[in-house]
């Protein structure tokens, strides 16, 4: 269950867009970029469906594109640059277990000052951001994870 859209589960689109951002990695260059279109049959995905997941990565960042018939996407930084909190945080938005720990919160909580369960709730946010901050697209890679 989750607190007002803090993300607990991966939705889809981050599942997908990691699965797309690591074939990027694999096969792309910025020499010659991969079509959406290669990208979309590998992970089984619609590609209509991809250019969204592209579009929300390519405003944040992490992808440029090539336009015209040799064109498609490709990473926008080094493999070893970009964590999957990176990605997942651009598609999916901030992880928390509670939005009293999210740091631009608006949920103001009466008990903050005294609440136990606020540590607890931190301690999962700072697990789950150390996890994903931790991996790079050259660690899945290198399959070094």
């Amino acid at each position: 269950m989750t607190e007002r859209g803090i993300k607990l589960k991966l939705s889809t689109k981050g599942r997908y867009g990691l699965k797309a951002m690591y074939q990027l990695a694999l096969l792309s260059d910025k020499n010659t970029p991969l079509p959406v279109k290669t990208v979309a049959e590998i992970i089984g995905v619609s590609e209509l469906y991809l250019e969204q997941i592209f579009s929300v990565l390519k405003k944040n960042g992490l992808i440029k594109s090539v336009r015209g018939a040799q064109g498609g996407y490709f990473l926008a930084k080094y493999s070893y640059e970009i964590t999957v909190g990176d990605v997942l945080r651009s598609l999916e938005g901030p992880f928390a277990p509670s939005s009293c720990v999210l740091e631009d919160s608006d949920s103001a909580c009466l008990n903050a000052e005294d609440c136990v369960t606020k540590i607890v709730w931190e301690r999962m946010k700072t697990s789950i951001d150390q996890c994903m901050d931790s991996i790079t697209l050259q660690d899945m890679l290198d399959k070094n994870i």
